[in-house]
């Protein structure tokens, strides 16, 4: 994920500051914040235990693929990562909420970071010996701690771990026009002895490390958000409003900034392949969806077989008209996101005066007006978020 500044994004979209307000008042239907605080917890924790899971078998993959490397055994690798973001994507969501993925000690650096420079890894187009697997007399060893240890180190883009450091390893470089709709192209071979890359052994160290550390970062968030976790205890002794701040936080956040401006309106104002989240599988149409799906998560209390108190029950019991103007923005943007087209580099290609580049335009618009309409909620339940 690219590391925005928190607060200058989002007071640069929706001009809001954070503080806290009234106290709580119980519902006559059984909603309480408490509960609501409660079930948002829950969701935390098997949203983050499934893709824990799912990274799991991912690593599964990979080390199946590095023990015999085929283009069957890549093809599954290359699935897995598939997989593995469906269950991640929607955790973005408890992302901006001073929560423990990205405070002072958090991993999201070391999960989710982009863009990405393809160079600082591995070879690119027009320089075969380019990136860390090709310099081994800079970069003698390969392992979880010296990759750890160089992430971001040069730049934002100084990417080498995380789920899009291993996206490049399994697909390369996407240097296939919009309209073939083609992802990137790298061969199996490329980890093959003797196949068409040097240095094949540093790039199977280097993409079991990746893999590896991918699922230690998401234990750790798992072990933070679940029954008796560190964090878990933390958020759950919070004052109710102030928990219920940081759960606004989080969605406001990402529907408004991160997600409509960082992710889709930056490619799309630029028409570049290179700003879209998953550029190298063109998996971005299924990031920018699950990230929606995320905030409609946590809005409606619902995950998989979970489905509690909410903070649209919260604010459907105070104020018609804010709940009225969060449902229709939540469908309006949903609707909107699912018109845009397939793979999302196409939908950018030409800019937002273009026909498709104009449907990514109307959802970045429909996102910020769904910031705003959960803002009006929060008011209505007692959390300013618009000081």
């Amino acid at each position: 994920m690219k590391n925005i500044s928190i607060s200058a994004a989002f007071l640069a979209v929706v001009g809001c500051s954070f503080v806290t307000s009234c106290s709580d008042d119980d519902s006559n239907d059984g909603v309480t914040k408490a509960k609501v605080i409660k079930n948002y917890a829950d969701i935390a924790y098997e949203n983050y235990k499934d893709a824990y899971d799912d990274a799991v078998e991912l690593e599964q993959a990979i080390n199946a693929f590095v023990a015999n490397p085929t283009q069957a055994t890549f093809n599954t690798a290359k699935e897995e990562w598939k997989e593995s973001r469906e269950s991640y994507g929607t955790t973005e969501a408890f992302r901006f909420a001073n929560g423990p993925i990205d405070d002072a000690d958090g991993p999201e650096g070391l999960i989710n970071s982009w863009p990405l420079d393809e160079a600082y890894i591995d070879y690119v187009d027009g320089d075969a010996n380019a990136g860390i697997i090709n310099n081994p007399a800079e970069f003698p060893t390969i392992t979880k701690v010296s990759l750890e240890a160089l992430n971001q180190t040069e730049n934002e883009e100084s990417v080498s771990v995380g789920y899009h450091a291993i996206e490049f390893l399994l697909w390369g470089q996407d240097l296939t026009a919009p309209s073939a709709n083609m992802a990137g192209q790298r061969p199996y071979t490329d980890f093959v002895d003797g196949g068409t890359a040097s240095n094949q052994d540093r790039r199977r160290q280097y993409l079991l490390a990746c893999a590896d550390l991918l699922t230690d970062h998401l234990s750790s968030l798992v072990t933070e958000w679940q029954p008796g976790g560190a964090y878990r205890t933390t958020f759950l002794a919070l004052p109710e409003n102030e928990a219920l701040q940081n759960m606004y936080l989080g969605i406001v956040t990402l529907a408004s900034a991160e997600l409509a401006v960082e992710r889709m309106d930056v490619a799309l104002l630029n028409m570049s392949q290179e700003d879209e989240h998953s550029c190298f599988s063109d998996n971005t149409h299924r990031d920018v969806r699950l990230n929606l799906q995320g905030i409609v998560n946590i809005y409606q209390g619902k995950y998989d077989d979970i489905d509690g108190p909410s903070l649209e029950d919260l604010v459907k019991k105070a104020s018609t008209t804010a709940f009225s103007a969060t449902q229709t923005s939540l469908q309006a943007a949903q609707t909107k996101m699912n018109a845009t087209q397939i793979p999302f580099d196409a939908a950018i290609s030409e800019g937002p005066d273009s026909t498709e580049g104009a449907k990514v335009k109307a959802t970045v618009e429909e996102l910020q007006n769904l910031g705003a309409t959960f803002i009006a909620g929060a008011a209505a339940i007692g959390v300013t978020v618009n000081g």
